[in-house]
C-alpha cells in the first residue's frame, strides 16, 4: 500500500489540531503514512472504556465508520495545503452517502491490538470528497466501504 512517507508522521495531539473533532471524539492515535491520494492511521481507542461511541460497554463495528471518516477528514486537512504547504484544519462536513459497506465483525472493543484505518481519495473538491476506506487489524479487514462527505460553503 503506502511506503514510508517523506511527510511527517503525526501523533494524537497533531491530529486533534487538524480534524473537526474534539476531546474524546478525536479517535485516531497516529498517522503512519500519507501521500496525495491515501492515508493510513492507527488507533487503540476502540478498546478504551472511555470511548464516547460505546453503548452498554460495547463498541459496535459500525462505529468503525467514524474512525474512517476522521481519517478522511485528516487526509483532507493534510493535502489541502499541499504536500509541503502546511496543513490547515479540515472544515466540518456532512456524511452524504455510504456505499458497499461491509462489516466482517459485530464489535470492535474486543479486537486485540491496534486498528489500522486506510482511506484512498477517489474525488476531492472544495465542496466535498469521496473515499474508499477499510478498518483492519493485521491482515483481517473488519469493515470497508466508500463514503462521500459534503463540505458546506462558508463553514
Amino acid at each position: 500500500m503506502l511506503s514510508p512517507p517523506p511527510n511527517p508522521v503525526l501523533d494524537a495531539a497533531a491530529i486533534a489540531r487538524l480534524v473537526p473533532h474534539a476531546g474524546a471524539m478525536c479517535l485516531l492515535d497516529r498517522v503512519l503514512a500519507w501521500d496525495a491520494a491515501r492515508i493510513r492511521c492507527e488507533t487503540e481507542r476502540h478498546a478504551a472504556l472511555s470511548n464516547p461511541l460505546r453503548r452498554d460497554g460495547r463498541l459496535p463495528a459500525v462505529c468503525g465508520l467514524e474512525f474512517a471518516l476522521q481519517a478522511m477528514a485528516l487526509h483532507g486537512a493534510l493535502t489541502e495545503g499541499g504536500m509541503m504547504g502546511g496543513a490547515r484544519p479540515q472544515r466540518a462536513g456532512f456524511l452524504s452517502s455510504l456505499r458497499e459497506v461491509a462489516l466482517a465483525v459485530e464489535r470492535l472493543d474486543d479486537i486485540p491490538g491496534p486498528l489500522t484505518i486506510a482511506a484512498e481519495a477517489l474525488a476531492a473538491e472544495t465542496r466535498g470528497f469521496i473515499y474508499r476506506f477499510e478498518v483492519a487489524t493485521g491482515d483481517a479487514v473488519l469493515l470497508a466501504g466508500q463514503a462521500a462527505v459534503i463540505l458546506p460553503e462558508g463553514a
